[in-house]
């Protein structure tokens, strides 16, 4: 995964670009590309901050999608 430079995951057909925050490490933005809104996405830090393998990552997009409204596009 590049340092400090937003990269695209696609899961299951979703595409995602992920990003971390200078200085926050195991911290991580997606922004859902493929999604209804492009404005929409999610945050997830692990717990005691450590770089995420990508399989970690997809797992953490696949948790995000299953809590997504198919008649919304969003959490609700």
């Amino acid at each position: 995964m590049p340092e400090n430079e937003p990269w695209r995951m696609s899961v299951d057909g979703d595409e995602f670009e992920v990003s971390q925050p200078d200085g926050r490490p195991g911290s991580y933005n997606f922004a859902w590309l493929t999604g209804p809104d492009p404005q929409y996405g999610f945050g997830f830090s692990t717990r005691p901050p450590a770089q995420s393998t990508t399989d970690h990552l997809e797992e953490v997009i696949r948790e995000f999608l299953s809590q997504v409204d198919p008649d919304t596009g969003h959490i609700e």
